[in-house]
């Protein structure tokens, strides 16, 4: 009896869902959040900046002149507006 309870723990020890064979799925799902986050970074820098262009004490006219002109979309009927994206 005491040798079918060890051997079933065992087994789960190593085949089990937290056992030893899942360790290389949990080590690649490791790396594909560690790349995910390096983008959530990259992203979240962008945004970033993007604020600080933004600060009322000190706006950049060219970042608040892009942003009012996309939000209200107003243009001269001079100037020809090419899209970046």
């Amino acid at each position: 009896m005491a040798l079918t309870i060890i051997s079933f723990f065992g087994g789960y020890a190593v085949f089990g869902r937290n056992g030893a064979m899942a360790y290389g799925e949990y080590q690649g799902q490791l790396v594909a959040r560690a790349a995910d986050y390096a983008e959530l970074d990259r992203k979240r820098a962008v945004l970033r900046n993007r604020v600080a262009l933004l600060d009322p004490r000190h706006a950049n006219p060219d970042m608040v002149d892009e942003m009012v002109r996309k939000e209200l979309n107003v243009a001269h009927p001079d100037e020809m507006i090419v899209p970046l994206k």
